[in-house]
């Protein structure tokens, strides 16, 4: 393989969506209220890619420091355990991710003022302490907590913050959506990995807690945001359009409930990925329409 091709397999291309469809959505909720423009979009954009570029890469690194990604791993491949590149390259690659968040950010900054640092700050901080650091997040049965705060409140709206600068309720409660939904992807995930987590000490949900708690919490990540954009008081589009996304959640939900096998629920990792981008463009369009 090379290196070109291993980068591109360490920055994990398919979970970028979980990053950039909270930005999206929030860049949709700023257009119905007539606060958006395409730099500031942009800079947004560009800048939760390298932070969450620079948090594959952090996970990457620790987990095989750790032990936690061994030859018995039965998700994608990870490019330190797979020797495809060397512990310190990758440790040098998540340096460099966050510091290009950083210089695109700065912008943000001087808009946005400290709450944006704030948040940008933190980002970073803990997407480093997802796995790594004395108490990493991922390993203390805390990574739910920060995927919901960080790619779904405070990503939604944060980024309605930078166009219209306020704080509306609604942008709040609109951030739970794509948080819920990536918890599923990390739901999924702990399922699968239940065995070599054990072993590591990462004591995810579903390993303090049972694989049946983790299927019963993937469906409720499937599942809830379809509620709460019932339960909102939003236009009548933001609420029809999703709804059609639901056609993809029943397959991975059916999988990740009767399979056991690494093949199948890696699949089925990408069906949640799918579907939560589709929810979420659904969800887009709406607002802005």
């Amino acid at each position: 393989m090379s290196a070109l091709s291993a980068w591109i397999l360490a920055s994990r291309p398919k979970t970028l969506v979980a990053a950039l469809l909270p930005v999206i959505i929030g860049c949709a909720y700023a257009y119905s209220k007539s606060g958006f423009d395409w730099f500031t979009a942009t800079l947004i954009l560009l800048s939760a890619t390298c932070i969450q570029i620079g948090t594959n890469l952090a996970n990457d690194y620790s987990d095989y420091k750790k032990g936690a990604d061994t030859h018995e791993r039965l998700g994608p491949t990870r490019v330190t355990q797979a020797g495809l590149l060397r512990p310190k390259v990758v440790l040098a690659g998540t340096i460099v991710s966050f510091a290009l968040a950083v210089l695109l950010a700065v912008p943000l900054i001087v808009r946005g003022g400290w709450p944006i640092l704030a948040i940008g700050a933190t980002g970073i901080l803990f997407g480093w302490m997802y796995t790594g650091g004395p108490y990493p997040l991922g390993y203390n049965g805390l990574a739910e907590f920060f995927v919901l705060l960080y790619f779904g409140v405070l990503a939604v709206a944060g980024t309605v913050y930078l166009f219209i600068l306020e704080w509306p309720n609604d942008a709040l409660v609109l951030g739970l959506i794509p948080g819920i939904l990536a918890c599923g992807l990390l739901a999924v995930n702990n399922v699968r990995d239940e065995h070599t987590d054990r072993k590591a000490g990462k004591r995810t949900p579903v390993v303090r807690f049972g694989r049946e708690f983790g299927k019963v919490e993937f469906a409720l990540s499937v599942f809830l945001p379809y509620l709460i954009v019932a339960w909102m008081s939003l236009p009548l589009w933001s609420k029809l359009l999703p709804m059609f996304a639901i056609v993809l959640a029943f397959g991975p939900v059916q999988v990740v409930w009767n399979k056991t096998d690494g093949p199948s629920l890696n699949r089925a990792l990408a069906g949640t990925a799918r579907h939560m981008l589709v929810f979420g463009v659904l969800l887009s369009i709406g607002l802005v329409l």
